[in-house]
C-alpha cells in the first residue's frame, strides 16, 4: 500500500468507519443516496484527491460510489458551490462523510491561508514559502496545499536541503565555520543560513551560501541587509510576518518569505456534505 493509502486506511479506522453504529441501525443495507458537498465560506480548495480516493476505499458494499467532481484541488469556491455529488450506498456514503471532510477542510485551510499570503504580494517578485512547521503524518498533503494555494515549498524534510539556525552556529562555532562544513559535507543539495542581524548577513555573505534567512527582522533591516546580499545569493525573510505587513516585505526585495502559520494555524475550510435517499422498490424495502 502507497502512503497515502495507508493513511486513508489509519484515518478510516480511527473513525470506526467500517462498524457505523447509528447508520447500521437506521439505514437498510441496500438503501442508496445522492449526497454533495458544497461550500460555506469562499476559499481555495485542496484534498479534493484525497477525498475521492477515501470515497473508493469505503466503495465496499456491493456497490459503485459515482463521483461527479465539479471544482477540483486548486480551484476557488464561494458560498454554496458544489463541489462534487456522489451516489451509492448510503451507508457507505456516511461512513466515508467525516474522514473526507476532515481532510478537504483542513488541506483547504491551508490552501485559503497561503492564497491569502500570495494575494498581498501580488505585484512584486516575491514567492510564498511554506516551512517544516506540519501535522506529524500530513506534511505531504498540507504541502501539497501551498501549492494548491499557489505557494512554493521549501524543504520537505532534514535531508532535502541544509538549513544553519542558531543551534547549529552554536554547535559548530561560527556562521563561517558552519557554512564551510555544510559545503565540505554534502555538495548536492543547497544551503541555507539564519542570520539575525546586519552583522550576521556581512559574515554569512563572505562564504556564499545558496540562500539567507533574515529571521525576525523589521522591513527596514531586511530593506538595508537587501544591498548587502548579491543577486546570486537568494534571500529569504521570515518570523512575525503576517497579512498586515507581508506587502512590506516583499517590496524590500526579498526574493521569498516563509510562512509557519500557513500550515501550522490556518483555519479550516468550512464545508458540508448532505445527503438524499433514493426510493426503494418493494422487494428493497422488505430487507431487515
Amino acid at each position: 500500500m502507497s502512503y497515502i493509502d495507508n493513511l486513508i486506511e489509519l484515518a478510516l479506522l480511527e473513525d470506526a468507519a467500517y462498524e457505523d453504529l447509528t447508520a447500521n441501525a437506521t439505514i437498510l443495507s441496500l438503501q442508496r443516496g445522492i449526497a454533495q458537498i458544497t461550500a460555506k465560506a469562499t476559499g481555495t480548495l485542496s484534498g479534493c484527491e484525497i477525498a475521492q480516493q477515501v470515497f473508493d476505499t469505503l466503495d465496499t458494499l456491493d456497490t459503485t460510489i459515482q463521483q461527479q467532481w465539479f471544482k477540483n484541488d486548486g480551484d476557488v469556491v464561494q458560498v454554496g458551490d458544489v463541489i462534487v455529488e456522489l451516489t451509492g450506498n448510503l451507508r457507505a456514503l456516511l461512513a466515508a462523510e467525516r474522514t473526507a471532510l476532515n481532510f478537504m477542510q483542513h488541506l483547504s485551510g491551508i490552501a485559503t491561508a497561503t492564497q491569502a499570503f500570495v494575494n498581498v504580494v501580488q505585484g512584486t517578485d516575491c514567492l510564498i514559502a511554506d516551512t517544516r512547521k506540519t501535522t506529524p503524518g500530513l506534511r505531504l498533503l498540507e504541502k501539497k496545499a501551498v501549492i494548491h494555494g499557489h505557494g512554493i515549498n521549501h524543504r520537505m524534510d532534514l535531508s532535502s536541503g541544509m538549513l544553519i539556525k542558531e543551534n547549529h552556529i552554536e554547535g559548530s562555532g561560527s556562521i563561517t565555520d558552519a557554512i564551510h562544513a555544510c559545503f565540505k559535507n554534502n555538495h548536492d543539495v543547497w544551503v541555507e543560513v539564519e542570520c539575525e542581524t546586519e552583522d550576521e548577513v556581512n559574515e554569512a555573505v563572505q562564504s556564499c551560501p545558496d540562500i539567507i534567512l533574515l529571521d525576525n527582522m523589521t522591513p527596514e533591516q531586511v530593506q538595508r541587509c537587501r544591498h548587502l546580499v548579491p543577486d546570486s545569493i537568494l534571500l529569504e525573510a521570515s518570523g512575525n510576518i503576517t497579512l498586515d505587513n507581508a506587502r512590506l516585505y516583499a517590496e524590500t526585495g526579498v526574493n521569498r518569505i516563509a510562512i509557519g502559520a500557513i500550515t501550522h494555524s490556518s483555519p479550516s475550510l468550512d464545508l458540508s456534505m448532505h445527503v438524499q435517499a433514493i426510493a426503494m422498490n418493494v422487494a428493497a424495502n422488505d430487507e431487515s
